[in-house]
């Protein structure tokens, strides 16, 4: 007698590998985009999310170029050493790239680059793992999500869920309510799942994607000066990274 299909087990974390033709056609990218461009920046990013890097690759779609992934071999591209490096000057840059740090190759001048990165501030929900950076109580009475406008009360189908995060309410003429004030979090401490979820849910949020410049490499020159605060507030976790397909969009 066959087999029943569904009793088939089907693994969801197999992920195909990424062959070697890929890795060496992304490092051919990475090394026509150096010799293309005049400057390239070294950036890593605080309280990482996809969208918010896609709207970055967007908004600067016709005057730059964005590759961020794979370190080892984005620094092999360029070249760790002076015998290796791509163009002059690209070995100091390739022995920076470390941890999960990308490359941002344009023509636009320094002072341009460096004042729309310090104003591109995207607020986003924590995860868990972050720490708060506000204390969040609750006040007694209704549940408000605080991301509507005007605030509005939970519906009473997201009850249940609200209790399982933690919160003691009781429904009052359908609406869930706390009879007394519950602390979501306090600031400065390492939010929990559950917190972390609850604050998404109340439409609270304690993180902000920003790119933080750390380098710069001048094609005409050579030269790779460091950029002065690059990594301050930048808040480092467990970054959600893209496929690789595309990380060089």
């Amino acid at each position: 007698m066959p087999k029943s299909k569904r009793s088939q087990i089907v693994s969801l974390t197999k992920v195909a590998k990424k062959t070697r033709e890929h890795k060496n056609l992304l490092l051919a990218e990475v090394q026509q985009n150096a010799e293309k461009w005049k400057y390239c920046w070294l950036f890593q990013v605080g309280a990482m999310r996809n969208a918010h890097l896609k709207t970055v690759r967007k908004l600067w779609k016709d005057s730059a170029r964005i590759f961020f992934g794979r370190g080892a071999v984005m620094a092999k591209a360029l070249g760790t050493t002076v015998e290796e490096e791509h163009r002059m000057g690209l070995h100091q840059l390739a022995q920076q790239i470390k941890g999960q740090v990308g490359l941002f190759f344009t023509d636009s001048e320094p002072q341009e680059v460096t004042e729309w990165f310090n104003d591109f501030q995207q607020a986003d929900y924590a995860r868990t793992g972050n720490k708060a950076t506000r204390t969040v109580i609750l006040p007694a009475g209704p549940v408000m999500r605080v991301h509507s406008d005007p605030p509005e009360p939970f519906p009473h189908n997201e009850d249940p869920q609200l209790r399982k995060l933690g919160l003691t309410t009781s429904m009052k003429r359908g609406v869930p309510t706390l009879e007394n004030p519950h602390r979501v979090c306090d600031k400065g401490k390492v939010l929990t799942g559950e917190q972390a979820q609850l604050l998404k849910l109340l439409g609270e949020k304690m993180v902000v994607f920003k790119v933080g410049l750390l380098a710069r490499w001048d094609a005409a020159s050579g030269e790779v000066v460091q950029v002065e605060g690059g990594c301050t507030d930048i808040e480092r976790e467990g970054d959600e990274i893209e496929d690789e397909d595309e990380m060089s969009e």
